[in-house]
């Protein structure tokens, strides 16, 4: 199997497991340990480019946190043992990328929508930190300490339960990569489809990076073979300089665009000279950090 196929293949199902699964993560540039807390496939966002099939119910509609958490357990040893890379799906991983890079909350909705948010984090920060106190026994800084990041559009971030499960990842070498992939509230509409106002976003993102450097990542694609327009994209970087006017800190802009089979067949990934040249745009016009994660290969 090549690294692309690896890259490109971010089943949720991993052996028996139903809540947690490996995956070599282009944007980790090692392995993440995927956590869905959303298996009954909710999300309060229908984004024209989402890779999770709708059309299909799940077979697990619950999370069940016991399960959840001897998943995470078992899986974290699996890979922290390097048992993983003997598994026929792994054992390709070139040597540069066989790290364990973090314990990724994401899934097929929007993580941050489950009740117990805030209680599921304090628990899995448990488990990593068990491990964490095993690998430094050991005397090895490869998987030490294991961050915790937070996958999300940011549309829950004003929530108390989900500010308290922030401070948690905050606390346990946390990173959160929030979406945003617009400028404007038309293209914002266009792309994520969702009631929830713009502003808002803006508002949660802005709130929660003045507490905690944040991650901003950006999907753009081609829809109805049209890229993102100039001024969409001049737009975007007003979004953003307007996040670190406010105070917020933002570490690292990922632009990137699509891998996997879209939800819309109107949809199509960038070429790798597209991205090059969106992240050129940010880096010019905001001063920030920005990095490009490329698609499926094709040229324009």
């Amino acid at each position: 199997m090549s690294t692309h196929s690896l890259h490109t293949q971010h089943d949720r199902s991993f052996k028996a497991n139903r809540f947690v699964y490996p995956v070599l993560s282009r944007r980790a540039g090692g392995i993440s340990l995927g956590v869905n807390l959303n298996p009954d496939k909710v999300c309060n966002f229908d984004c024209i480019y989402c890779q999770v099939d709708r059309t299909r119910q799940s077979e697990t509609r619950f999370i069940e946190t016991d399960a959840l958490l001897a998943e995470l357990d078992q899986t974290l040893q699996f890979v922290i043992s390097g048992k993983i890379y003997q598994s026929e799906k792994f054992r390709d991983t070139p040597a540069a990328l066989c790290r364990l890079n973090d314990i990724a909350f994401s899934g097929d909705g929007e993580p941050t929508t489950y009740r117990n948010f805030d209680q599921l984090m304090t628990d899995c920060a448990d488990v990593k930190q068990r491990h964490d106190k095993k690998t430094e026994q050991k005397g090895t800084q490869l998987f030490s300490p294991i961050k915790m990041v937070l996958i999300t559009n940011a549309s829950m971030f004003h929530r108390p339960h989900v500010e308290r499960g922030l401070a948690v990842l905050d606390a346990n070498a946390g990173e959160i990569w929030a979406k945003l992939e617009a400028g404007t509230e038309a293209y914002y509409q266009q792309i994520d489809r969702t009631p929830i106002p713009f502003q808002q976003i803006m508002d949660n993102i802005t709130a929660a990076a003045r507490v905690r450097p944040l991650v901003i990542q950006s999907l753009f694609m081609r829809v109805e073979d049209q890229p993102p327009s100039p001024a969409e994209l001049e737009a975007f970087c007003g979004r953003l300089s307007d996040i670190t006017a406010a105070g917020g800190q933002l570490k690292l802009v990922q632009i990137y665009t699509i891998a996997r089979p879209p939800a819309e067949s109107f949809v199509a990934p960038l070429a790798d000279a597209e991205v090059n040249a969106i992240v050129e745009l940010v880096r010019q016009r905001t001063g920030l950090d920005a990095a490009g994660f490329y698609g499926a290969v094709i040229t324009v």
